[in-house]
């Protein structure tokens, strides 16, 4: 099982233009985190690697996360 705290356990608000359901999802789980790869993101998320790809692509080209070290991290 795969669990990562934050240090200080906070979660920034919820971009506005976030319509997909998966993408808040993955936004919210990567805020919550701090990072994580596409792996963990499939395993918490029951999500299929394929959508993950999708979805992080998007939230990528928003300006919203970023690649780093191989995880999926939010933008600062």
């Amino acid at each position: 099982m795969i669990e990562q705290v934050r240090a200080n356990n906070e979660i920034s608000q919820l971009p506005t233009d976030l319509a997909s359901p998966q993408g808040k999802l993955v936004y919210l789980y990567l805020e919550a985190t701090g990072g994580a790869t596409v792996d963990e993101l499939g395993q918490v998320l029951t999500m299929k690697k394929i959508a993950i790809l999708s979805v992080c692509n998007s939230l990528s080209s928003q300006g919203l996360i970023e690649k780093r070290d191989g995880e999926y991290v939010p933008r600062p």
